[in-house]
């Protein structure tokens, strides 16, 4: 598996996770996954897990989640005690992540905050919605520029932030508001769904900023990775309006 590292020091390392590749092991995935990546790198195999009061080497130190659609960056922790100071940080909410998000429509107002609970649809175990009796769910939104294709169709490129980190909460809370995120084959509908890979060939969400503490030093520790070619080629299939 080809995977690009962004940083790298003695106690954990920054990657660029493909879109399509799972991350973490699952009865249900077949294909190798950035879990398996980590364990070659990190040489963890067949460690003893037992009075392990962390889940370090389950998961590889892979401390966070990505969908397996999304591309950009992850944080892979090189021992326990950097994996644990790591997840509390995600914990407590003092890790910053800024995501880039291309939806269909054109999102008037600059700059709003998203604040709406969102669960696992009791009708649908593989999808995510917003529900009265959800967990608490936050997410900021700054519009970068506004697109338009050849039919007149407006597009937004945004800056999504989410203060919670529930699963599918960017996508959740955009299609909530009637603003799907592009080739989101989960959320956005088949109709629009069939329609928006003819231009875009993965959903079009990417993790590019990371800002937490470093687990050794303490010091803000930044790491960035830009839109990915393919997203770029998107773009540039669209007019830009402003």
């Amino acid at each position: 598996m080809d995977i690009s590292i962004l940083y790298e020091d003695g106690y954990l390392l920054a990657i660029d996770k493909p879109s399509g590749v799972v991350v973490n092991r699952s009865e249900n995935v077949s294909s190798q996954t950035i879990q398996d990546w980590a364990e070659d790198k990190l040489n963890i195999k067949n460690q003893d897990t037992r009075n392990n009061k962390s889940n370090f080497y389950d998961r590889a130190g892979i401390v966070h989640r990505l969908d397996k659609e999304t591309s950009g960056i992850l944080l892979i922790a090189k021992d326990k005690i950097t994996f644990l100071n790591l997840q509390d940080q995600f914990k407590n909410r003092t890790v910053k992540k800024s995501y880039f998000v291309l939806v269909h429509g054109n999102i008037a107002i600059r700059k709003m905050t998203i604040k709406v609970p969102v669960g696992r649809l009791p009708w649908n175990k593989r999808k995510f919605g917003v529900l009265p009796y959800g967990r608490n769910a936050e997410t900021r939104i700054l519009v970068r520029h506004h697109y338009e294709d050849d039919k007149a169709n407006r597009y937004s490129l945004i800056e999504a932030i989410p203060v919670t980190g529930r699963t599918h909460q960017i996508r959740i809370h955009l299609k909530h508001f009637g603003f799907p995120v592009v080739a989101d084959y989960l959320y956005s509908g088949r109709k629009v769904y069939r329609e928006a890979i003819k231009f875009c060939p993965r959903l079009f969400l990417h993790a590019y900023r990371l800002q937490f503490n470093h687990p050794e030093t303490s010091e803000s520790k930044s790491i960035e990775k830009e839109l990915p070619l393919e997203l770029n080629q998107v773009l540039e299939k669209l007019k830009l309006v402003d």
